[in-house]
């Protein structure tokens, strides 16, 4: 170990966010977030940025393969920067430096100082943020500068650093650093530092291409220098694609060997194995050893499929061709074999296990242990020789043809937990789930601890050393008494991986748990029995969903020998993600359903909707008990008319907010069936009382009863083509109309009584209003407290309104102004409407007789009508609606016809007649020779529906407008 103590000079940036975060303060607003990361590791692992133990171990060397691969980069580099002061260092996989390139003499004198030199440990568990150490500890590139170095003695560097990966396998084999003193800092460092490790991967995927190619060459070699296996009948042989009565191995079939050809590559202890196919067949599969004329090795499955008349080849070479292999058709390669591995071999080519070690040294030579013998029966004398296909399926690495499996595997798990994770909208159940994915699959022990606020629902705050967890979830492949159960509360010590992940948001591995101190202090006799247990190697990784950190999931091994490696990590985090989500999902559900889910879903309504009839205004202002059960809507008509309402439902809390909520969602519904207003009071009073049946119902004789305690409604409908308006209301107070010249009237309404009580009808009373009229609706909260009677408030509400100059907004502003206190007892629904007429230059309407001679008139008069209003484009379409429509009134109804179009936001074409029955759309059937004229509307048309009146109904549509 080498101590290293430098004093800090003022080298300036950061100075205070770092000392501010040694002291324990927040500083995330003042560093970047993979910086601040590292600073957390650091302190976890209980660095002092002043001292540093150092390990320096000379001697390293990087494999040769890998040094071949490199060399031309880091020349070509160190070249590039020649005139910069500027060094490279190439450091293995665990971040000790091997070589250190370039640089001017002062830089190399000032790394030489603080022992940045070969041998040196730049782990960031050993000297802190750096470009090398948070480069592994990221797995991704980093550029670190200055202060931003947790250790004092780095600080006056600045570095950029990325790790170069096994293109194949995509373990990180090192990491390359560009290092200069701060001042020559340069993001662009970056991207340089990226550039060479992408030249270096390269030339890696370059030489693992040419190992295979030189060992598909030996594998030629030794079938031409040897016999094959016994050669077919002629009758039988292969021949050209297509040729012969074969048939071709279909898809399915191409599959399984294929899978199975990557599990034997995978498989260091069989040679043999046999997979049933389709049509009788199968296939033996032999795994061979192959080594190349410079000593390259690696492994071979061949494939001999048996069975079959006229079994056809997996990928045909026919004559004339011996000597140029053919791919195999349908087996696309594994990722990291040469595509000239999956390769068609004629049978000549197939050698005997013998004669091929003998060309090869494989196994078998007198220089190798013998492989294992591929003894086939030999075919009696008196039955036919079975028809047999021998091909060369794979050639590869075993590391790679294991990675091939592992990823195959890998998918397969990350499939089904998108099917099983996430099943309920249950906290617990869903990290239930979890571990039951994982186990046995991926670990063999897998726990998930969540505070406890997110199994209530709410939000867990910032998680750390500190917060207490509980054991939710527990999957194992076999009984752990020395791990916390289900139900346990759990208080990790900050040294554990377990707090580490939850400081710092991010997978920690610990694949060797008898070396991992910080595990073992959470508590030493328990986890020392674990470790007796056979519990090796542990994965723990941060819940985290939508930026919040909701718990801690971790995964161990017994039963599975090997520990977890890097690579896991990412399967770990992608598992964990998912079930993440799922239950922040499970959480906030809970919260929503538990507090406020009612109160969100009867939230009043934001903007204005699209209509011309009315100009609105409104305010909704809270008593100061909180939210009650004021409403008010604008609903859209069919015929450009407008609905207005506006309701109160009694109390005060989530309970009258939930039932405001469903009476206008309720509203919202019945208009939707064009009802008359008092239709739709009746509907609405029916649905209270249902609601307050059903609600009222206490668990046991101690609780309150829940029921709706009374409700009011006023409901009005303009048409601003007749310029008419029809009010209705329930127990609600008067609506007043403000007229253009400033009077103001009280509509003399009949009360009806609040909804819920049922059966008393309810009155409805039509006016009609002069163009530019308001329509006043209110709660009684505005002209009803403790203070006055409800005539004195009327009174106040007649003299503010008296005045025909004000808009819809300034009418709610004087209002409120004038009749409200600065602290109402009861919530306040105020809503000014006034009125807007469609002219006759916007209507066009016809009194067509029941006569079918009639529609090709309709049809005339329809485009006339559009060309005057300029809207020429949509004729055809509309001439067809009106058409359709025309001809089913004739046909169907009885009494007058009528044709109406409006020119509004949309172009609404009416068809009214004295019939009260309701067409319905259905799909004809092919021999129907009827049944598609209202289909074909539906389809023109943007919407389309039926509206009742007292003489008859209307079939209305409507298109938008070019």
């Amino acid at each position: 170990m080498i101590p290293l103590s430098v004093t800090w000079d003022d080298i300036g940036g950061l100075v205070d966010a770092h000392e501010r975060f040694l002291t324990g303060a927040r500083v995330d607003a003042d560093v970047r977030g993979a910086v601040l990361d590292s600073w957390k590791r650091c302190r976890s692992v209980g660095l002092e940025p002043d001292r540093l133990l150092v390990p320096y171990a000379p001697g390293l060397a990087l494999d040769d393969t890998f040094l071949r691969a490199a060399e031309p980069v880091l020349q070509r580099l160190t070249g590039s920067l020649s005139e910069v002061g500027m060094t490279i260092a190439l450091c293995d996989s665990q971040g000790r430096m091997v070589q250190r390139l370039g640089g001017d003499r002062l830089l190399r004198g000032r790394l030489d100082d603080v022992r940045f030199a070969p041998g040196f440990d730049a782990s960031e568990q050993v000297v802190g943020t750096n470009g090398v150490g948070t480069a592994l500890a990221e797995r991704g590139p980093v550029y670190v500068v200055g202060r931003e170095h947790f250790a004092d003695c780095l600080q006056p560097f600045a570095c950029a650093g990325t790790p170069v990966r096994n293109p194949l396998s995509g373990h990180i084999e090192a990491v390359l650093d560009l290092t200069c003193l701060r001042d020559d800092g340069d993001p662009l460092m970056l991207r340089l530092v990226r550039e060479a490790a992408r030249d270096i991967e390269a030339r890696l995927l370059e030489q693992a291409t040419q190992r295979e190619r030189a060992l598909l060459a030996a594998y030629r070699r030794a079938g031409r220098a040897a016999d094959g296996w016994p050669q077919q009948p002629a009758a039988t042989r292969p021949g050209r694609y297509g040729e012969g009565s074969g048939a071709r191995l279909g898809r399915i079939d191409l599959a399984v060997l294929r899978e199975k050809a990557e599990e034997l590559i995978a498989a260091p202890h069989r040679t043999l194995d046999e997979v049933m196919l389709s049509g009788g067949r199968s296939a033996l599969l032999l795994r061979r050893q192959v080594r190349g004329a410079a000593g390259e090795t690696g492994v071979v499955v061949e494939a001999r499929i048996l069975g079959g008349a006229g079994v056809g080849p997996v990928g045909l070479a026919g004559p004339g061709t011996v000597d140029r292999p053919a791919i195999v058709a349908g087996v696309v390669p594994v990722p990291g074999f040469a595509t000239e591995a999956a390769v068609a071999v004629p049978t000549s080519r197939i050698t005997t296990p013998k004669k091929r070690a003998t060309a090869t040294g494989l196994p078998g030579s007198p220089t190798s242990p013998p492989l294992p013998t591929l003894l086939l029966p030999s075919p009696q004398p008196s039955a036919p020789e079975p028809v047999t296909d021998d091909r060369l399926l794979l050639l590869g690495d075993p590391g790679v043809g294991r990675l091939a499996v592992l990823a195959r595997r890998r998918l397969e798990l990350l499939h089904e937990a998108g099917i099983r994770i996430g099943t309920t909208l249950d906290v617990a159940r869903t990290a239930e789930e979890l571990a039951e994915v994982a186990v046995p699959r991926f670990a063999d022990f897998a726990s998930v601890d969540l505070p406890d606020p997110v199994l209530h629902g709410e939000e867990p705050g910032p998680l750390g050393a500190d917060t207490p967890l509980r054991r939710v979830a527990v999957g194992s492949v076999r009984e752990e008494p020395d791990l916390y159960g289900v139900g346990d509360q759990v208080g990790y010590v900050p040294s554990t991986p377990q707090s580490r992940s939850l400081e710092t948001g991010r997978a920690v591995l610990e694949p060797v748990l008898a070396e991992a101190g910080g595990w073992l202090a959470q508590d030493p006799a328990r986890l020392a029995r674990v470790l007796t247990a056979g519990i090796h190697s542990l994965i723990t990784v941060p819940l985290r969903a939508r930026g919040t950190t909701l718990g801690v999931v971790s995964f161990y091994r017994s039963e599975h020998p090997a520990p977890f490696e890097e690579d896991d990590l990412s399967l770990a985090q992608e598992l964990t993600g998912r079930a993440a989500i799922c239950i922040d999902n499970a959480r906030r559900y809970t919260r929503e359903h538990n507090t406020a889910l009612a109160l969100q879903r009867s939230l009043l309504p934001k903007g204005r909707p699209e209509q011309s009839a009315v100009e609105v205004a409104y305010r909704y202002l809270p008593a100061q008990a909180g939210v009650g059960g004021d409403w008010f809507d604008v609903i859209p008509l069919s015929g450009a008319r407008v609905a207005l309402v506006v309701g109160d439902v009694v109390g005060h809390g989530l309970h009258a907010a939930a039932t405001m909520g469903r009476l206008r969602t309720a509203v919202h519904n019945f208009c939707s069936l064009d009802l008359p207003p008092d239709e739709l009071l009746t509907h609405l009073d029916d649905l209270v009382g249902r609601l307050d049946r059903g609600e009222g119902w206490a668990v046991d004789s101690s609780q309150a009863d829940s029921g709706i305690v009374g409700a009011t409604c006023l409901y009005a409908v303009y048409d601003p083509v007749s310029r008419r308006c029809a009010l209705t209301r329930a127990g609600h107070p008067l609506p007043a109309v403000v007229g253009p010249d400033g009077t103001v009237e009280f509509v003399d309404l009949p009360s009806g009584q609040p909804l819920g009580l049922g059966g008393m009808p309810f009155e409805t009373v039509e006016l009609e209003l002069a163009e530019g009229s308001q329509l006043v609706l209110y709660t009684d909260g505005l002209i009803e407290d403790r203070h006055q009677d409800i005539d004195a408030g009327l009174e106040r509400l007649r003299t503010v309104l008296a005045r025909a100059d004000r808009s819809p907004e300034e009418t709610c502003e004087a209002v409120l102004d004038a009749l409200l206190p600065a602290r109402p007892s009861d919530d306040v629904a105020l809503l000014v409407a006034r009125t807007r007429a469609l002219g006759p230059d916007r209507v066009a309407q016809w009194e067509l007789p029941s006569d079918p001679a009639v529609v090709s008139r309709s049809r005339a008069a329809v485009t006339e009508q559009l060309a005057a209003w300029g809207l020429d484009e949509l004729s055809f379409t509309v001439e067809l609606v009106a058409s359709e429509l025309v001809t089913n009134a004739i046909r169907h109804a009885t009494g007058p016809v009528q044709l109406r179009l409006l020119r509004d936001r949309a172009l609404i074409c009416e068809v009214s007649d004295g019939s009260g029955t309701s067409p319905r759309l259905r799909r004809a059937r092919t021999e129907d020779e009827g049944g598609r004229g209202l289909f074909l509307v539906a389809q023109l048309t943007e919407r389309w529906g039926t509206r009742y009146t007292p003489d008859g109904k209307v079939i209305w549509t409507e298109l938008p407008l070019p």
